[in-house]
């Protein structure tokens, strides 16, 4: 395996990898478009979690062994092998269809695979290093065993008891991180490690385009479909500026700054655990998205005055509102400052379910699509003066 350097940046063999994660999300999101209730919404997020920690493993043992070159890219392949099997079972995680195999007991075990995969590769990138394997040993102890006995467990049951107790193996592992502490990890190049995670940022945005595409396939172009759509577009256009113009350079540079543990703890505070909600937020506004347009495109099922209802009704602008205060926190956890427009204006569209389940759903859309470049307009002018 061959160490990176400083200067190092992402390679096309990561991006290769990021493939299996456009479908895994995609996943997500239409297991929680087929049963549109808060309890599939929870289960979806759990889904999500885990898929993102697998992301992530690999995120930290790219930063440290290059991904295109010796063993580390076979090892990515049959990650990325793991990974596509536990995409095929997502649809079904939480409702095992009949015949074949147990498709919970399938994507636990995958998931328990990924993990193992990476905490091998992890210690044979560096035989000589103790600190790095004592932290792996701690790893495998506190973040690793407990959850996946968790999840097996949760496998055997269904609906809500299934869901909470992947729950408690998701909060175990998370927490776990912290137990372990940052000595051992490190982050060899921060340019590196921004840039990747802000491409699955840009996955998770291509998606709800997706999400836009397959919410009126099937259904005839009109007018309002045509205006609905370019809503939902500018949306979306609105979350990409806002990180890529406004939060990305920042928190590279300031990560940047930093070396030994503390660049570890920023490494895993901002872009681990923060950017989880930020992926999140984007996930649940294109359940909104998909859901709003089919209704729109839908004639025959609904009228054009209907709004959206339970689940949806919240989703598609609550959505927004986890995105952008998690980009607040990244922003105060980054020495940004307190952005009260964002803080202001995710907390209003975080609660504004119950107003949108009010109007048509394509009004709501247009003033979602007016209301987050609104936002951008008011963070960059107060800016730094809280």
């Amino acid at each position: 395996m061959v160490a990176t350097e400083d200067g190092h940046r992402v390679t096309p063999a990561e991006l290769f990898f990021d493939l299996v994660f456009v479908y895994a999300i995609t996943q997500v999101t239409a297991l929680m478009a087929a049963d549109a209730s808060p309890l599939r919404l929870l289960g979806g997020m759990v889904v999500l979690a885990l898929l993102w920690w697998c992301w992530c493993s690999f995120a930290w043992l790219g930063n440290v062994v290059r991904a295109d070159s010796g063993a580390m890219f076979g090892v990515l392949v049959a990650v990325m092998a793991v990974v596509l099997a536990v995409s095929l079972t997502v649809p079904d995680v939480y409702a095992d269809a009949p015949g074949g195999l147990p498709t919970p007991l399938v994507f636990v075990l995958c998931y328990g695979a990924v993990r193992i995969l990476h905490l091998i590769t992890y210690w044979i990138s560096d035989p000589a290093d103790e600190a790095l394997h004592a932290t792996l040993r701690r790893t495998a102890l506190l973040s690793v065993a407990p959850p996946f006995a968790l999840l097996l467990i949760g496998s055997a049951f269904t609906g809500l008891t299934q869901i909470l107790i992947w729950l408690g193996a998701v909060l175990i592992d998370y927490l776990g991180i912290y137990v372990t502490g940052s000595s051992g990890w490190r982050v060899a190049s921060p340019g590196h490690f921004a840039e990747r995670h802000g491409l699955i940022v840009i996955i998770a945005l291509g998606e709800s385009i997706v999400a836009i595409g397959v919410g009126v396939s099937g259904y005839t172009i009109t007018a309002p479909v045509l205006l609905a759509s370019t809503a939902g577009l500018l949306v979306v256009a609105g979350l990409w500026r806002l990180y890529f113009r406004r939060l990305a350079d920042p928190a590279e540079h300031h990560l940047a700054t930093l070396d030994g543990d503390d660049r570890t703890r920023l490494a895993r505070d901002v872009y681990t655990f923060l950017h989880l909600p930020l992926v999140a937020g984007v996930v649940i506004t294109a359940l909104g998205l998909k859901k709003a347009l089919q209704q729109v495109a839908d004639t025959t099922k609904y009228d054009l005055s209907e709004p959206l209802h339970g689940v949806v009704a919240w989703a598609l602008t609550g959505g927004v509102g986890i995105f952008l205060l998690a980009t607040a926190a990244i922003l105060l956890r980054t020495g940004g400052g307190r952005s009260v427009a964002l803080l202001a204006g995710g907390v209003i569209l975080l609660c504004a379910g119950p107003v949108v389940a009010l109007v048509p759903a394509l009004l709501a859309l247009a003033v979602l699509a007016a209301a987050v470049p609104g936002v951008l307009v008011l963070h960059g002018r107060t800016a730094g003066r809280v």
